[in-house]
């Protein structure tokens, strides 16, 4: 059986409060027990100077706020940005008011060159929009790691509409 990352700390944490009984702060017991079963979802949210909407609350407005990017790495030292597009917003809340965490939960697009090629003269993304990020663990990333991005198609000049769909960003 493996065990998730999440599933480990929580028992760590339970194991350590086990340990120094009745001294171990509030909030740190409010961790070990994980959070409350219900959770709330949320349409759109505020977070770094940016407004996100979900997909599916952005196709009624004439802005475009589902489009997220997350910077990162991997374990090759290789910057890798993560882009996708915002599903859902989600409130888990601690069995402590304070402890709170806002989550995106996102459909995530093709990272590999299948899925992404970089313009090196202008640094211009393009995203194939039908490339979707397959086998991954995880589809949900903290709002706060998120920044705003806007994809627009990019201009064809072939007549077969059977193309590939590119992004850019």
């Amino acid at each position: 059986m493996r065990f998730s990352f999440i599933y480990c700390l929580l028992m760590y944490i339970t194991y350590k409060v086990y340990q120094i009984r009745r001294s171990a702060p509030k909030s740190l017991s409010s961790l070990s027990l994980g959070p409350e079963r219900k959770c709330k979802c949320y349409n759109r949210y505020f977070v770094n100077g940016y407004v996100f909407h979900t997909e599916e609350y952005g196709q009624r407005r004439k802005t475009y706020n589902s489009g997220v990017c997350v910077k990162g790495s991997t374990s090759s030292e290789l910057e890798v940005d993560y882009y996708g597009r915002l599903e859902e917003v989600v409130k888990l809340q601690y069995h402590n008011e304070q402890n709170v965490v806002f989550l995106f939960k996102c459909y995530w697009y093709d990272t590999t060159d299948r899925g992404i090629r970089v313009d090196p003269h202008y640094g211009l993304v393009e995203i194939n929009s039908k490339a979707k990020l397959y086998n991954i663990n995880d589809v949900f990333v903290f709002a706060k790691q998120c920044q705003k991005v806007y994809y627009t198609y990019t201009a064809s000049f072939r007549k077969n509409r059977s193309r590939v769909d590119w992004l850019s960003v």
